[in-house]
């Protein structure tokens, strides 16, 4: 287990215990309370915007308040956007972001708290060249790097500025990447290389991130970064967002998927939501995220794992039974909760993305159609979609079991028992309890089983992650269907805390299905969005658009909010294309990183498009460049016309 090692317990909750950073006024770390913060979008040599743009976010309890200095001019001008702040009776701490300019970063650490420094444009360059290094060259290379960083450190040292060494996944540099490849581990490789010279100088007043636009390399880089310290014996605090989450619903799921899962383990000392909208809106978002580990040391104790079967550093999904489409190498599922309703009727399925044409007479459905409704007691009296499943308590089952693709739901005595059961699909409904090894020998020669997990347990990811654990050590392959119920929450928090509670569990391949029953948690159509919204952030299931948008910042070129609805408004049918929205070179072609077609600001009301990370048009006037973006995608064959 050791050499798996990246957090204190993976089934009893408690913070990973790091160094006290100081940032001005702020301690981040240790025993610290996790710091909330955000950026500011903009222009930096606006001083009353960006002072004014900060007071919002402050007020709104954002703790760290981050601004772009890409240049000498604006870093410079941090003195004066300072300044002002503290006349108006704000201390809160400030963070310059840098990125290809070493001297902006040496001007701004004397004047600012906090200096956050990408190593993969720090003294480094990224042209998606791959060079074969022997060791002395790379060697060589980062002696330069040290020559370049090195003012840096002793300028932050002497002044007391702390310094954030934030990794992007799509700015590894080519040196990084023609030796350590496009991988969480060059991530982690890429901020020790500058970590290293920090502690050759004795200077230890840093924090450090993995930020990624896909959860899984951010949850792996994050993790493999802890496994390195602990070995190494290091205790950085960490910074912890999801970069380009986009906007709206999709991107606070994202957001949820990517921080929660490493919050629910204990990791994070601050955090970032990074939402395409104004930056004290993020605040509320990651708030939430926080607030629900303030008492979640006082969870049921859950018997610790000896024996871990996941490489929590590499995807890889579970091997599961072939059972119905659920399982083996099917995309989860998505299970809807009917159950409250007073009668089953064929409206019923509309908001589960189902319509019925009365005068074609025949179901429609979206990407986003439920693949089983569970109904509880109800009869279901009508001819269903040729491709739903309808879920019943087994003795309802029993009196529908005739009818076309109903299947029964099982508890545990009425499984081990002598009932009848299906001959295609048995759910069984369970939790950790539930299993012993009577069960488990019945599951393993049961080619019908299929287990909807249930928890009641205050750290209910932890649980069940618990549970998957004894059917891999015991090498019970049967599918398995994560179900979580929530009652009387805001949609908001709904999709914060089951973005959190079940993506988790995806990002380490567990799960061959999702089923969110939520009583009075908002719009039926909405929960059965968040579902999908799940399984589409965790990269398992794609239903739709992917939009890769960076939150803006005082370096964006355009208004990336409206561009960004343009972009939408002609694009959201285009499942599994996924598109970069970039407000500046910056946040380019390395920082969409899978993207399929990108759409970057490259100068005032100019536009670069991208096919992966080619550029194929420069320069196009903003004005035309949304329709040259559609003529690339047709070009390429990923355009599909919407249905009349």
């Amino acid at each position: 287990m050791n050499n798996k090692k990246y957090c204190n317990s993976l089934t009893q909750y408690s913070r990973f215990r790091t160094r006290e950073v100081t940032v001005g006024n702020l301690k981040i770390g240790g025993n610290n309370p996790i710091v909330i913060q955000s950026m500011t979008t903009t222009n930096t040599m606006d001083t009353e915007a960006t002072v004014a743009q900060s007071i919002r976010m402050i007020d709104a309890g954002c703790g760290l308040v981050r601004i772009t200095a890409p240049g000498k001019r604006e870093a410079e001008n941090l003195r004066n956007i300072k300044e002002e702040l503290v006349k108006r009776g704000y201390n809160t701490p400030l963070v310059a972001d840098i990125h290809f300019t070493p001297i902006a970063a040496e001007i701004a650490a004397q004047i600012v708290e906090k200096v956050r420094v990408n190593p993969g444009n720090y003294a480094d360059r990224k042209k998606f060249v791959h060079i074969d290094y022997t060791d002395a060259e790379y060697d060589k290379e980062l002696a330069r790097i040290r020559v370049r960083f090195l003012p840096l450190v002793k300028l932050c040292k002497e002044h007391g500025t702390a310094m954030r060494i934030g990794t992007n996944h799509g700015s590894l540099s080519d040196r990084i990447l023609s030796r350590y490849g496009d991988t969480p581990l060059g991530m982690v490789e890429s901020a020790m290389e500058f970590l290293r010279i920090c502690e050759s100088e004795g200077y230890h007043n840093i924090v450090l991130s993995m930020k990624s636009s896909n959860t899984q390399v951010m949850v792996e880089a994050y993790r493999m970064l802890v496994n390195y310290m602990i070995k190494s014996g290091m205790n950085y605090p960490l910074h912890l967002g999801v970069t380009e989450a986009g906007e709206g619903e999709d991107g606070r799921i994202k957001s949820a998927v990517g921080i929660g899962t490493l919050l629910e383990d204990g990791l994070g000392d601050t955090v970032r939501v990074s939402l395409t909208e104004e930056p004290e809106f993020e605040i509320p978002v990651a708030q939430a995220l926080v607030a629900r580990y303030s008492g979640r040391m006082n969870h049921d104790t859950i018997q610790e794992i000896d024996s871990y079967p996941i490489n929590p550093f590499e995807y890889k999904r579970r091997i599961t039974n072939q059972v119905s489409n659920i399982g083996s190498e099917s995309a989860p599922i998505v299970m809807a909760d009917l159950s409250l309703k007073k009668e089953i009727k064929p409206a019923s399925l509309f908001a589960y993305g189902y319509q019925y044409s009365v005068p074609l007479d025949k179901w429609n459905m979206t990407d986003q159609a439920a693949d089983y409704i569970f109904v509880n007691n109800h009869q279901v009296d009508f001819a269903i979609p040729g491709n739903l499943g309808v879920v019943q308590t087994h003795k309802t089952w029993l009196e529908n079991k005739e009818k076309p693709r109903h299947f029964p739901l099982l508890n545990i005595s009425e499984y081990l028992g002598k009932m009848e059961k299906s001959i295609k699909l048995n759910f069984i409904y369970t939790c950790l309890s539930d299993l012993n090894n009577d069960f488990i020998s019945s599951l393993k020669t049961d080619k019908t089983a299929v287990l909807l997990l249930d928890t009641f347990n205050q750290h209910g990811m932890a649980e069940q992650r618990r549970l998957f654990v004894e059917l891999m050590n015991a090498e019970c392959n049967t599918p398995v269907i994560i179900g979580h119920t929530f009652r009387n929450l805001t949609l908001d928090q709904l999709q914060l805390q089951s973005a959190t509670d079940m993506g988790a569990l995806f990002i380490d391949g567990l799960g061959d299905g999702v089923f969110i029953a939520a009583e009075n948690c908002g719009p039926e159509q909405m929960i059965n969005q968040t579902a999908f919204g799940i399984l589409q952030a965790t990269r398992t299931r794609i239903s739709k658009t992917e939009y890769i948008s960076c939150p803006s910042c005082g370096r964006t070129l355009f208004d990336l909010q409206e561009v960004t609805a343009k972009i939408r408004a002609r694009t959201e049918h285009l499942k599994g294309v996924k598109i970069g929205i970039m407000g500046c070179i910056v946040n380019g072609p390395g920082e969409m990183a899978d993207a399929d077609y990108g759409y970057v600001g490259t100068g005032p009301g100019k536009i670069s498009l991208y096919k992966e990370k080619e550029v194929v048009k420069r320069n196009v006037p903003e004005d035309q460049a949304v329709d040259d973006l559609i003529a690339l995608i047709q070009e390429h064959g990923d355009w599909v016309d919407l249905p009349n």
